[in-house]
């Protein structure tokens, strides 16, 4: 088999999702002579990840919650959970080749730090994103809700603007994540903080005294709800 005929082979198998070992067990060739190819061809396929046909995008229940926003009837809103701190979970998952998908998710604070986490970009079997889907909520109260891509993206680039205006940017790997959700043209129709006012909440290893001051700067004493850290 020549080279050509190896890479017509190897791109209509890789296709249907075959991974490497599996291409080069029904060819009948060294696993390390399929490698190579596999990663020219996906080296040519240049297609943006965010031009990608959207497999699936999900949010938290009670995501709304303390939001302010004109109702839509495609954006559901579901259960809001009691004492909720303004964490919303977004996951967004893309098409790649055939069988195959790409997913990334997104901690987002939707009552003043904006985005604080972010799982990276991960490709699995089409088969697998049910499974992925349920590990990434499974700390929220009831499972996710399939929402459309603009509300994900409205809650997501809505919560980093409205975050960096008040001093805080989002997550290290939010730039490198951010391709997942596509382009997004503001400002969001949502209303972010706790009914219009920040609330800071502060994780394990947030520093609460630098947050204070950063507030005090953007909104002034007073203009601001302030969660003091549990100890003992």
């Amino acid at each position: 088999m020549d080279e050509a005929e190896l890479t017509e082979r190897v791109r209509a198998l890789r296709a249907n999702g075959s991974s490497p070992k599996e291409i080069a067990h029904a060819l009948g060739v060294p696993r390390a002579r399929v490698v190579p190819v596999v990663r020219q061809l996906a080296a040519q396929d240049e297609t943006p990840i965010g031009d990608r046909e959207v497999a699936g995008c999900w949010v938290s229940p009670g995501w709304q919650e303390g939001l302010t926003f004109e109702p839509r009837p495609d954006w559901p809103a579901g259960t809001s959970a009691e004492g909720t701190t303004g964490l919303v979970g977004v996951l967004v998952a893309r098409a790649l080749r055939r069988h195959r998908v790409s997913a990334c998710g997104f901690l987002v604070d939707v009552y003043c730090l904006g985005v604080k986490n972010v799982i990276p970009a991960r490709e699995m079997d089409q088969q697998a994103l049910p499974m992925f889907v349920d590990a990434f909520f499974e700390n929220f109260a009831t499972g996710p809700l399939q929402v459309p891509l603009e509300l994900a993206q409205h809650l997501v680039f809505g919560a980093v603007e409205y975050a960096r205006g008040l001093g805080f940017p989002p997550h290290e790997e939010f730039a490198a994540a951010a391709g997942h959700l596509g382009s997004w043209t503001g400002p969001s129709p949502i209303g972010f903080g706790k009914d219009g006012v920040p609330v800071y909440v502060p994780g394990p290893h947030d520093d609460p005294d630098a947050a204070y001051r950063t507030l005090e700067n953007a909104v002034g004493p007073g203009n601001f709800e302030f969660v003091a850290r549990a100890t003992g």
